[in-house]
């Protein structure tokens, strides 16, 4: 699908968070996208050349709509990227990813520390369903990537910073390493956004970007993102993933998304300040055994993060409290200011325990288990979230 220019590209992303995908209205003049809510469109009047299952016209909204096409070219530009293909949720966007790249019998290597859906769909679904051969690595070690990445590897896939443990993979390095063996990499850099990290400057192949978190930011709405400069690969997933799956996502979604990226480089760079303050904070804690962060020199992803990372280090914290799982779920209860809830990214701070019961806690670095909490911050007052951490601790006796 041919792509728009960016009038706005050269300028800085807090301009492009403004105008790239903007527009006036044609039909009112108003300096704002109109919500399109329909699901079907006006065909030419002559339809020889109409391709069904094409996303080159504006035909069906499986096909695409407006308000898609309008907030991916915004998240295109805020990765100074040729392409990008709007879904209806990360997990949709790594999914057709995957679903396009891959044939049974490929061989994959992906982290050991991932999002819970990347395993499902790699050490399960794809797996066993489709007999891709899948192999977990620990991709913060460079000679284990090494190891495991051969000449038959089809993709190499990486989060940095990783979730839940924020352990930072060094991009251009593993980069380097696929594209050895004639491999591709994917990178998921929902942890870090655009505004800290540009994975395809670093040697991506492709970036996978969950926008229901900080590009959104609201917490209310949905959607996944893929980000190229491969656009023969990426109108395959168009045709295989959107419009044949159906992944596509929704035009109000779409609306909502484009309406909170305007503020999205304020916001996540408020997030990012925040949580290094936060997380010098919770390193100084008696009861704290250990702190994850990019941003604190004890991290031994620290260097590497210094090197890939602008803006800041990110908007989440994992960290360890000396208790058992019950007394973490206490203070997590026991938060006033910080809500008790999944996710991240959003405009309030968001925490979530790791027990030790979950089933991948043994891939996970020792350090975490017990007492293992992630832990997104959000748009309160840094002293407001420090308060209510410091009462909630006190209010379980820690």
């Amino acid at each position: 699908m041919a792509k728009k220019k960016d009038d706005y590209k050269g300028y800085d992303i807090s301009t492009r968070a403004v105008h790239t995908g903007n527009g006036y209205d044609q039909e009112t003049g108003a300096v704002r996208r109109p919500l399109h809510m329909a699901n079907s469109y006006k065909l030419p009047d002559d339809l020889s050349t109409v391709n069904y299952s094409s996303t080159d016209l504006l035909i069906y909204a499986r096909n695409g709509n407006p308000n898609q096409q309008w907030l991916e070219e915004k998240v295109a530009s805020m990765h100074d990227a040729d392409d990008c293909i709007m879904l209806g949720s990360g997990v949709a966007a790594l999914h057709a990813l995957f679903w396009t790249l891959f044939e049974s019998g490929d061989h994959v290597v992906y982290p050991n520390v991932s999002y819970m859906a990347v395993y499902r769909l790699l050490h399960e679904l794809f797996n066993n369903k489709y007999k891709v051969d899948t192999e977990i690595v620990d991709m913060t070690d460079l000679d284990a990537v090494k190891k495991a990445v051969t000449p038959g590897t089809k993709l190499v896939h990486i989060e940095t910073p990783d979730n839940p443990t924020c352990g930072i993979t060094d991009i251009a390095a593993v980069a380097e390493i696929a594209h050895a063996n004639g491999a591709l990499l994917s990178v998921d850099n929902t942890f870090a956004s655009p505004l800290a990290q540009k994975p395809l400057e670093l040697g991506a192949d492709f970036v996978i970007e969950s926008v229901t978190k900080f590009m959104n930011g609201h917490g209310d709405a949905q959607g996944g993102a893929i980000i190229s400069n491969d656009l023969e690969t990426m109108d395959r997933i168009r045709y295989e993933a959107q419009v044949n799956v159906g992944s596509v996502i929704s035009p109000f979604n779409s609306w909502q998304i484009f309406r909170g990226m305007v503020t999205f480089p304020l916001r996540t760079q408020r997030i990012f300040d925040t949580a290094q303050t936060v997380a010098e904070w919770l390193e100084q804690r008696e009861n704290v055994t250990y702190v994850s962060y990019p941003g604190l020199p004890s991290n031994p992803g620290h260097e590497v993060a210094k090197k890939q990372m602008k803006n800041g280090f990110g908007g989440v914290i994992s960290f360890v409290l000396n208790t058992d799982d019950k007394t973490v779920e206490k203070f997590c209860a026991a938060l006033k200011v910080i809500t008790f809830a999944v996710s991240l990214g959003h405009d309030e701070s968001l925490i979530f325990p790791q027990p030790s019961y979950d089933e991948r806690m043994y891939l996970y670095p020792d350090v975490f288990n017990p007492g293992f909490v992630r832990f997104s911050i959000g748009l309160e007052s840094p002293q407001d979230i420090i308060d209510d951490l410091a009462q909630a601790l006190k209010s379980v006796g820690l």
